[in-house]
């Protein structure tokens, strides 16, 4: 009888993907009786800028609340760098640090400094001891003044929070994120309620950002002309459900997911216009 040997599988270290964010299916209900979202399916490409474009209420915070494991989906699968985002998932525990969430509130520390705010960032890099006292290593602090600058407020790091402007306040939020040296970025409506100009230069600032670092950056935004223009990805959400994917190169639409609308009726879809 002729053996045959058995070789040892391959023993792999980690798993990477191009598809940084999966999910299937995913329903969600704050209630248990009304979803808030119902049947998503999307697939995120690391590195890439994603955009989610929805009216208030229709589930784009939800989203990104799944994706950085502080909600749990009622039905349905979510991969994040293909770990299964749940507080209780100690695998993810670990990443979560590499997520870094900016939330509708921003969430900065009104009465301490703009330096300080953006030093929370290296909290989980810290000792138990340093982290409840605060105490930040020198080359932290070089860090955070790196990025203070990389953002645009050199001159600012001793100003308390509440004393910025909207946008100044927009530019330590996203500070503090950079500090976490994520691979995820997770903006919810973070150029909401600026100005023209001042909203296109925190995108920008983003974008470059996003480059650079090789960033996945998946932002929220009610603005469907903003999200094309920065977006490499656009989805569409309304009443908790994905009604349409669009795929963007440049100043070109290259592809739909779902729907069958022309570029005007896209861009009519969000408008606070009046339709002619």
């Amino acid at each position: 009888m002729k053996l045959i040997q058995m070789t040892k599988p391959s023993s792999f270290s980690e798993i990477s993907t191009k598809k940084i964010i999966q999910m299937n299916d995913v329903w969600t209900s704050y209630d248990s009786k009304d979803y808030t979202l119902k049947g998503i399916n999307l697939s995120i490409d690391r590195g890439t800028n994603y955009a989610i474009v929805g009216k208030s209420g229709s589930g784009k915070s939800t989203l990104l609340k799944l994706m950085n494991g502080m909600m749990i989906p009622s039905k349905g699968i979510i991969k994040v760098d293909y770990q299964t985002p749940n507080m209780k998932n100690k695998k993810f525990k670990v990443m979560m640090h590499k997520i870094g969430y900016i939330p509708q509130s921003l969430g900065l520390i009104k009465n301490i400094t703009v330096l300080e705010n953006i030093l929370v960032g290296a909290l989980p890099r810290l000792g138990t001891v340093q982290s409840l006292f605060k105490i930040f290593p020198e080359d932290e602090i070089q860090e955070a003044k790196k990025i203070l600058k990389l953002v645009g407020l050199s001159g600012k790091e001793d100003r308390k929070a509440y004393m910025l402007s909207g946008g100044e306040k927009r530019r330590v939020a996203i500070a503090r994120a950079f500090m976490q040296k994520p691979t995820i970025l997770l903006a919810d409506e973070i150029v909401s309620e600026l100005d023209h100009v001042t909203a296109r230069e925190i995108m920008n600032l983003i974008a470059d950002a996003q480059k650079r670092m090789n960033l996945t950056a998946i932002m929220v935004h009610h603005d469907m002309q903003l999200a094309l223009e920065y977006a490499n990805r656009v989805a569409v959400i309304k009443d908790g459900e994905k009604i349409l994917e669009i795929g963007v190169e440049g100043d070109k639409i290259v592809d739909f997911q779902t729907g069958n609308l022309s570029t005007q009726e896209i861009m009519e879809l969000y408008s606070d216009e009046p339709k002619k």
